[in-house]
């Protein structure tokens, strides 16, 4: 142990000797404190240093620092393995079959930590892996795996800190904090990309989307939540190359979606994505609502909701959203079925599975969702309903509220007049004598009543009906 720390202290001093290895950029220019860290992240970095291995914050909390952000978590490279960071921390897992990663908690917070990779590949970013991949990882018989066009199906090979920062995906991913020193570490000239707001692919673009054509999306993603320009070699490739999503496992393209739409700036995201040509195999429907007057001011409205609430921090739905982005599909669907004789609700209903049907071969939805989106569609029609009992069982419906929102959505995008979410508005919040007062007279047709089903008695002196006279 003692010998790993002289070793590490003597090469680094030989490498700022010999001007090879990183840049080491010191804390006047790059402004990072110790004290920026989290009380888990400094424990987890200073452990693995007095335990004699290299140890550093890394990727995207060093990237959001130099810009003076906030993380949102903070991950941890090292040279230890994963046994030997398990044994270094006792509260701690390793966690992952294709990426073998060590969680170290400390009360409610979780550090992840890698260790260095080698140059053997470089497929997804750990925090990437799903059970597709780990599966294909398992079945695999080799360290490095692509299928025929280039994409890696696995890779887990352990390598020195110069080859973990030339297997990231980005430049500005590639930084390393050492909290101990408060010194960056720069192999990729990362640091001056950050400061000049331009996200740069590592290595030849092309190659390396082929790898992981999920990188892709992570560019769209990463620029339109950090306000940077995608360098132009590292953008050309895109647009030929958005065929091989369709390679992806949809499970992934979910989950990047997600991320995307929930980074606080989904509504820049999301026309940079059509702007790039990688809408199709996500939400192809965004191409035919986006044309339309009134599914573009929905869809931004939306988005721009979805933004605001994370941006302050506030709960947001999946359902709720991908509900709002599919809305003008359906409503679409359900007027063709309505045009061939079906009724109104049973149309609903059949235009609701159509839509999700088609989308969940697209982007993988998961089915856990389908039940509030769907819910949310079908209690529209019952908002016309102001009469009687109907507004009452519909307040107590325990989507209310969701389905309240999206009506709203839909009046402020000139859908509906905003007379109906206005008087549903003040119909929630009003007393009961108000309440009765704001009801609308039923004039719709009256249902027949049902007969019972038993005989009835007949009058006194009166004979029973035959058979050809009973209703």
């Amino acid at each position: 142990m003692i010998r790993r720390l002289f070793d590490r202290v003597f090469k680094k001093g030989a490498a700022r000797a010999q001007g090879g290895g990183p840049r080491i950029i010191q804390r006047k220019e790059h402004g990072i404190t110790r004290d920026q860290l989290t009380p888990c992240a400094l424990k987890t970095v200073t452990g693995l240093q007095q335990a004699g291995f290299a140890a550093f914050v890394v990727g995207g909390a060093v990237r959001d620092l130099a810009l003076g952000k906030n993380p949102k978590d903070f991950d941890v490279a090292t040279d230890a393995t994963p046994e030997e960071v398990r044994n270094v921390f006792r509260r701690s897992r390793i966690i992952g079959r294709r990426f073998r990663l060590v969680h170290v908690m400390c009360g409610s917070e979780t550090i992840e930590v890698s260790t260095f990779r080698g140059l053997s590949g470089g497929a997804a970013d750990a925090g990437d892996v799903t059970e597709e991949d780990e599966y294909e990882a398992k079945h695999s018989k080799t360290s490095k795996v692509t299928n025929e066009n280039g994409r890696i199906l696995r890779d887990n090979v352990f390598g020195t800190q110069e080859q973990d920062a030339e297997r990231r995906d980005f430049t500005a991913n590639a930084l390393y904090y050492d909290p101990t020193t408060e010194e960056v570490w720069d192999y990729q000239d990362g640091f001056a990309d950050v400061k000049a707001r331009v996200l740069r692919m590592i290595g030849d673009p092309e190659t390396r989307y082929r790898e992981d054509p999920v990188r892709m999306l992570r560019a769209v993603r990463l620029a339109a939540k950090l306000d940077f320009h995608i360098d132009e070699a590292t953008r050309e490739p895109v647009s030929r190359l958005a065929d091989l999503l369709q390679d992806v496992p949809p499970s992934r393209l979910f989950d990047e979606m997600l991320k995307l739409l929930f980074s606080g700036h989904a509504l820049r995201g999301v026309h940079q994505l059509r702007a790039e040509g990688l809408h199709h195999g996500l939400l192809p429907v965004l191409d035919t609502i986006l044309e339309q007057p009134l599914g573009e001011r929905f869809v931004t409205l939306a988005l721009k909701n979805t933004d605001e609430r994370v941006l302050a921090d506030k709960p947001v739905s999946p359902a709720f959203l991908f509900a709002s982005l599919l809305w003008h599909e359906v409503a679409a669907a359900w007027q063709r079925i309505q045009d061939q004789g079906i009724k109104p609700l049973p149309a609903l209903f059949e235009a609701m599975d159509q839509v999700l049907s088609a989308q969940r071969e697209m982007l993988a939805i998961p089915r856990r969702y389908d039940g509030n989106i769907q819910e949310i569609w079908s209690m529209q029609p019952r908002f016309l309903a102001r009469a009687g009992q109907r507004p009452f069982k519909l307040l107590e419906h325990p989507r209310f509220r969701a389905a309240f929102d999206f009506l709203v959505l839909r009046a402020q995008s000139g859908e509906i007049d905003m007379e109906l979410a206005d008087w549903w508005e003040e119909f929630q919040h009003a007393g009961e004598s108000r309440r009765a007062e704001m009801l609308v007279a039923d004039t719709g047709p009256k249902k027949p009543r049902r007969r019972r089903s038993g005989k009835r008695k007949p009058a006194e002196g009166a004979e029973s009906a035959g058979p050809e006279q009973a209703e």
